[in-house]
């Protein structure tokens, strides 16, 4: 027996409230890679993820994994060193950690996207880092601490299509 869930038809409205976009992503920072990504493979079923990984702007280095699980792209995030403070930030010092880090939201194109940076700043809300990569996307992480985690806004350019569209799908 089929007791399938009849869902509203996706209004996405960018300017009409920040969770007006299209959330497609949840993002978890975590103190060790290798053992986040073995638990979401052991216990989650996600096994397969692609990775980007380097330098930070001020120094330190990150590393992403990405995977697709349905329509719901998991990122596993960890950083080191100098600009990794925002993506260590409830983890612990020592040992292991994993915790949800942001909410991420699809902008589609650029009309959005100035839709989106104009509520940001109308909102007051600060923008904890900004990503500006020509040919592969641009991005805001910004403060929600009321919810306990980020909120991310991606507007991806055909770099950034790609590697998204080249996660493996869980």
């Amino acid at each position: 027996m089929d007791n399938g869930l009849g869902r509203p038809v996706p209004i996405y409205e960018a300017g009409a409230g920040l969770m007006r976009n299209e959330h497609f992503q949840i993002a978890y920072a975590t103190t060790d890679m290798d053992r986040a990504c073995a638990l979401f493979a052991e216990h989650f079923g996600i096994k397969e993820f692609r990775r980007l990984e380097g330098a930070l702007p001020e120094g330190g280095h990150i590393r992403m994994e990405i995977a697709w699980a349905g329509g719901t792209m998991y990122e596993l995030v960890c950083a080191q060193g100098a600009g990794a403070g925002i993506f260590r930030t409830g983890l612990p010092d020592d040992g292991f950690g994993l915790r949800v880090h942001h909410l991420g939201y699809y902008v589609p194109n650029a009309e959005a996207w100035q839709a989106v940076l104009d509520e940001i700043e109308s909102s007051g809300r600060k923008v904890v880092r900004e990503t500006n990569v020509p040919g592969f996307l641009q991005a805001r992480i910004v403060e929600a601490s009321e919810l306990g985690h980020y909120l991310e806004y991606i507007f991806p350019d055909v770099g950034g299509v790609a590697f998204f569209e080249g996660a493996p799908n869980n």
